[in-house]
């Protein structure tokens, strides 16, 4: 066990140690200075800027680049139906795997749009290929659509007086060609040389140790998984997602996975402090994130490591752990450390089944995604926690009588509206979701009877969970949930929609009407941003905020669970 612990110390420095001079090279890439891969990508960009008649020194307004935004993800989205709806005739498939219902390729198109992954199909039998490269397409357009959107917001943080903040396109093509695309080839270099499947050959016969016969799907698989960790997203190309050995073969792997899913978020913060030039601040929110982090990681490692008491009263032996759901190849302390991982960054991947863990660890998962700003996801993450800095100024001023001031700009009623609508918003889709979830299923229990397989408090945790998770931006599920069906494909993908556009929107809208505003020196009497005491202040805005509102929600299920474990 003591070498588990160790493990996740190395996972989480390794990440961290990575993190602090990508966060320099995104500042360059940001800010247009020279890197050794220009000589070799510059030529690249050019023809993306010719092909698309691109002017990428145009400058644009915060509303000019959401425009941009949106309609990226508009035309792909489009074209992600298209495919998903007409794979079996389409070619690139192999194992004749057939097309997906309209309200199944609605919530799959949504959900890669939006960088949440949220899969109600086993990629095994429910995906051509084409299909599979269609989606690992959008793994990166969604991670460079929200990297594009911090930047947006970066340089507003750093301009005194301005309403132009570069260019989209420019920050967007960048990103992918000299961010995602390189981390992702050394990624999935490093797991085919582990094992992990890169091939466009159909399934394999094998015959197993029982002389059995088996068809073992296989595909790019290797691709997939590397940008599926980068970029956040963390949908799977099978079913079991990294808990099939196939994707994450062995431990090192394991290793390499949740590094590269906690890199950039953590990066983010640190490319902010130097694109600003106010290192402090950044290592300020880096340490927020990292307690509130800490705080949910912990408990769940503990409570997993200690087994299942029901068990232990059986008189049976848990020297591993809890491992009901888990990989024995990784072990209780490994999948713990990585369901907060996943759940607190946002990538919604999986080494272990999330429905399986104790009801506390359930609750420590639920709660990194309803404050969903704990790192969160690639730029994203960033521009949640920026929401919460925008509050923590505005009460911190009323406090000490001052008006309040962020970066030298006063933050008035406009941005304090706009910050709490967007507060506000992800705890009323969640709850209002799961409310109407739990009146249909109660009032019609034979109708909707495939639902759920485990009703009571843990039947309301996989109805949250699904809601949270889709809300969140995440992606992962408590897989007893019976997801496929008309209502909670097209319900997600709604609420999925709604969660990934509005908090962006919010935050852009913010930034760019503070970058327009007059420059205030700062003084004697300004409210310092970069201190522990305002650290705090963001932490307990965050905990009174966001995670009280889910209180009562989480008294239902797993606080109720774990109570009757007693």
């Amino acid at each position: 066990m003591n070498s588990e612990i160790l493990g996740i110390i190395l996972m989480f420095f390794l990440a961290v140690a990575f993190a602090i001079p990508l966060g320099r090279y995104i500042s360059k890439i940001f800010g247009n200075e020279k890197t050794w891969l220009d000589k070799i990508l510059n030529p690249v960009d050019k023809l993306f800027y010719k092909l698309s008649g691109i002017n990428p020194e145009t400058e644009m307004t915060w509303k000019q680049h959401l425009l941009a935004l949106l309609t990226i993800n508009l035309v792909w989205f489009l074209a992600a139906m298209f495919v998903l709806t007409n794979m079996s005739w389409l070619p690139m498939n192999p194992d004749n795997n057939p097309s997906m219902s309209g309200d199944l390729a609605f919530n799959t198109a949504v959900s890669f749009v939006t960088n949440t992954n949220l899969q109600h199909y086993s990629g095994e039998t429910g995906m051509s290929y084409l299909g599979q490269l269609t989606l690992m397409l959008w793994q990166f357009i969604s991670a460079g659509c929200g990297m594009s959107v911090a930047a947006v917001v970066f340089f507003a943080m750093k301009e005194r007086t301005t309403d132009k903040l570069g260019n989209f396109y420019f920050f967007f093509v960048r990103i992918c060609t000299r961010i995602l695309l390189p981390i992702a080839i050394l990624v999935s270099t490093l797991l085919v040389f582990n094992g992990t499947p890169m091939t466009f050959e159909g399934k394999d016969s094998i015959t197993n140790l029982q002389g059995d016969k088996v068809e073992v799907s296989r595909g790019p698989v290797a691709a997939f998984v590397a940008i599926k960790h980068l970029g956040t997203n963390g949908g799977g190309f099978f079913g079991p997602n990294s808990a099939h050995p196939l994707e994450n073969p062995n431990y090192f792997t394991n290793i390499i996975e949740i590094v590269t899913q906690m890199l950039i978020p953590l990066a983010m913060v640190f490319a902010m402090g130097f694109i600003i030039k106010r290192r402090k601040l950044s290592w300020t929110i880096f340490g927020v994130m990292t307690i509130g982090f800490l705080l949910l990681m912990i408990p769940t490692v503990i409570s997993e490591v200690n087994g299942n008491p029901a068990i232990s009263q059986m008189g049976i032996s848990q020297t591993m752990g809890n491992m009901e759901g888990k990989e024995v190849r990784f072990g209780s302390a490994a999948s713990a450390y990585w369901s907060i991982a996943t759940t607190v960054i946002s990538t919604g991947s999986i080494n272990s089944m999330h429905d399986s863990f104790m009801p506390l660890s359930g609750m420590n998962q639920l709660l990194g995604m309803m404050v969903n700003c704990f790192y969160g996801g690639v730029g994203v993450g960033f521009l949640n926690f920026y929401i919460f800095i925008i509050l923590a100024v505005f009460i911190s001023g009323l406090m000490v009588g001052r008006t309040p001031e962020f970066l030298g700009k006063k933050i008035e009623a406009k941005e304090m509206k706009i910050a709490m609508m967007i507060a506000l918003l992800h705890p009323l889709l969640i709850l209002a979701g799961t409310a109407i979830a739990s009146y249909t299923y109660a009032h019609n229990p034979e109708t909707y009877a495939n639902w759920l397989n485990n009703p009571g408090f843990h039947g309301f945790s996989e109805m949250l969970y699904e809601f949270t998770s889709s809300i969140a931006n995440n992606g992962s599920g408590f897989e007893g949930l019976g997801d496929n069906t008309p209502f909670w494909n097209i319900a997600c993908g709604i609420v999925m929609l709604m969660a990934r556009y509005l908090p962006i929107i919010g935050p852009v809208a913010i930034a760019g009407s503070l970058a327009a505003k007059k420059y205030i020196p700062e003084s004697a009497g300004t409210l310092k941003t970069d201190t522990p005491t305002f650290g705090l202040m963001i932490f307990a805005v965050i905990a009174l905020v966001a995670a009280l509102s889910f209180f009562p929600a989480l008294a239902l299920g797993p606080i109720a669970e774990y109570f009757s474990l007693k």
